[in-house]
């Protein structure tokens, strides 16, 4: 690259929201509200406002799986916050999370009702609230955080860095491609090593750790995020293929997977079927 085509950065960074593309409607260099919205309050227990993302599908796996586990506690009302209509910035969704990201979680079952955001934090708040899926042993306990705190280091390069540049950039990269390539395939054959000797990310127990590191990378191995499959040699990694499918096995996988999305044939349907479907906004 000749350094007359180099970006220079000025000595102080002003928005400039025509360089946005795509996001130029719900990027922005600020805080807070910009419309005043309330949020809708359901039925159940736990009120989740989310998305069908890599982070909203978290916390629905972890509650089909409670749920499977006959805790009524953990049903839910879930309203999808439409993201790229700026939904996440009504003041109802800032009040709830001021960092205005999915998801958002809502438990009406206490006096006075208790506020969540960041996924890892309601996925901790919901094992613990029902003594599921969070080991107990301080051993393995502490070998759950750090995969699940590795997850919530390590996504953003997938997503933030990788996904950006790679698939929604307005302009292709090659130095930024790259290096965020390379950060997600080593991240990539961390798992696969891991995996190579334990049926789950901490042993023979699955947990939140493996909910969420699956949400991101079994959904890139799965269903082909970013269509990015092929150019990072996805199928290489046998082991992390083999965690990834017995996982997407799992019924309250297949069902909160879906939650907050479009179901794409009558299987999906079948599949959120159950005696509070009404309430699942999908």
């Amino acid at each position: 690259m000749s350094n007359s085509s180099e970006y220079v950065p000025p000595k102080v960074w002003m928005w400039n929201k025509e360089n946005e593309g795509n996001f130029a409607n719900i990027n922005r260099p600020i805080a807070g509200a910009t419309h005043q919205e309330e949020l809708p309050i359901g039925t159940h227990p736990l009120q989740l406002y989310s998305l069908g993302t890599p982070n909203g599908i978290k916390v629905t796996i972890l509650l089909e799986e409670l749920l499977a586990l006959g805790y009524e506690g953990a049903e839910y009302d879930a309203f999808l916050i439409n993201i790229g209509k700026g939904q996440q910035f009504s003041s109802g969704f800032v009040d709830l999370n001021p960092n205005s990201k999915i998801p958002a979680l809502l438990d009406t079952s206490t006096d006075p009702n208790i506020r969540v955001f960041e996924s890892g934090a309601i996925m901790v708040y919901l094992a613990e609230k029902f003594g599921e899926f969070i080991p107990s042993d301080p051993a393995q306990r502490a070998e759950c955080m750090s995969w699940l705190f590795w997850q919530m280091g390590s996504a953003p390069f997938l997503g933030g860095g990788f996904g950006h540049f790679y698939a929604y950039a307005p302009e292709k990269f090659e130095y930024p491609i790259n290096r965020y390539a390379m950060e997600v395939k080593r991240q990539l054959d961390v798992l696969d090593r891991n995996l190579s000797s334990r049926e789950y990310l901490c042993g023979n127990d699955y947990n939140i750790s493996d909910i969420a590191v699956h949400s991101w990378y079994g959904t890139l191995l799965l269903k082909n995020l970013y269509n990015s499959a092929e150019f990072l040699d996805v199928d290489s990694y046998e082991n992390l293929k083999r965690w990834t499918n017995q996982i997407a096995e799992r019924q309250a996988y297949k069902r909160g997977s879906l939650v907050n999305r479009k179901p794409s044939g009558p299987d999906d349907k079948a599949i959120l079927e159950r005696h509070d479907a009404s309430d699942i906004k999908i």
